[in-house]
């Protein structure tokens, strides 16, 4: 038999209940009470806050405006730097003088919308062959015009980069010409060899659409780089520049991918953001985030072009390296989402 307990006992026992419900109630009460959401939102609304005011000051001074004696200066470096046909367009269908035409719209987009820090851009060499390799985030692709920005806009003298872009983009009307006349190239290996040869600067995602498309939770995480990149920099000796971008991972949130229409419209994703059954197409239109581009110092690659894989994937996995050091020395840097 059991051995009989007094009231005492039955008492303190009560009395230890009595404590364990109360303290966890008070746990209840506390999460339920939880400013932590609170203050997450009040602190995201302060950010923007300031960066709207800051845009206010750069568009209300014009300060942001580039004046045309310096604009004019950079178009002839450009246009002197280039071998042009008759009709001022290179045998890729750039053309300086539509650049000229839409660079009021990128410096706003630069220096007001998303007010771009810069750091180390004169690791880009002033000319010669070289293939800039960024992380590659958004939904849509203002990283890659952020940073063509940054070197026509902020470094002296400015130079023009040449980016590879997805099949999709250049067949897309009016889209595909837009795309052709501002320096974009189908990303095919042939076309960027031959770029090369000319002496451009020729900018690659290898993350490719994995990377432009990656769901929020994924944010800063690189997709597995390509070697097709590598392989061009071996075969014509040309220096990677490693270049980090942090901010366009929240400028379109997304939360999941339409899959059919994607499907449906031949393209790599179609992302979910929050609103897009109530904004629509609204939804995609970025949020004003302070852009950090880091330039890392140029890679040099001596090797065969046709090695196997194996031997190929430890070249691009120091490149990922030093862009995963440049992504994270910016996101430790930053002091918030929008300033």
């Amino acid at each position: 038999m059991g051995e009989r307990r007094g009231p005492r006992d039955r008492g303190h026992r009560l009395g230890r209940t009595a404590r364990a419900a109360r303290t966890t109630a008070g746990q209840i009460i506390a999460a339920a009470e939880s400013r932590r959401p609170q203050r997450l939102v009040e602190r995201l609304w302060g950010e923007l806050s300031e960066a709207i005011g800051e845009a206010r000051q750069l568009v209300g001074g014009h300060s942001w405006r580039m004046s045309e004696e310096e604009l004019e200066r950079r178009y002839t470096h450009l246009v002197g730097n280039k071998n042009l046909g008759e009709a001022g367009v290179d045998p890729f269908g750039f053309s300086p003088h539509y650049v000229r035409k839409v660079i009021p719209v990128l410096e706003f987009m630069h220096r007001v919308w998303f007010r771009v820090e810069t750091h180390d851009i004169e690791n880009v060499p002033e000319q010669g062959r070289c293939l800039i390799i960024g992380n590659h985030s958004g939904q849509l692709p203002f990283d890659g015009a952020m940073v063509g920005a940054s070197l026509l806009l902020e470094r002296d003298p400015p130079r023009m980069i040449r980016s590879m872009v997805e099949k999709f983009a250049i067949r897309t009307p009016w889209f595909g010409t837009f795309c052709m006349r501002c320096g974009q190239v189908t990303g095919l290996p042939d076309n960027c060899r031959r770029l090369l040869e000319r002496e451009e600067a020729v900018m690659v995602f290898p993350e490719g659409a994995r990377g432009i498309s990656k769901p929020f939770r994924d944010r800063y995480k690189l997709a597995a780089f390509g070697h097709g990149f590598m392989r061009l920099a071996l075969e014509t000796g040309s220096p990677i520049i490693p270049v980090g971008v942090v901010g366009a991972e929240e400028q379109i949130i997304n939360v999941g991918d339409f899959t059919a229409l994607a499907r449906l419209l031949n393209t790599p994703s179609i992302p979910l953001p929050p609103l897009a059954l109530v904004l629509g197409p609204l939804a995609m239109v970025p949020a004003p985030v302070k852009y950090r581009i880091y330039f890392g110092e140029p890679l040099h690659f001596t090797g065969d072009p046709n090695d196997d894989d194996a031997v190929i994937a430890k070249k691009v996995a120091v490149v990922t390296a030093a862009i995963e050091a440049l992504v994270s020395r910016g996101l430790a840097e930053r002091k918030g989402i929008f300033i």
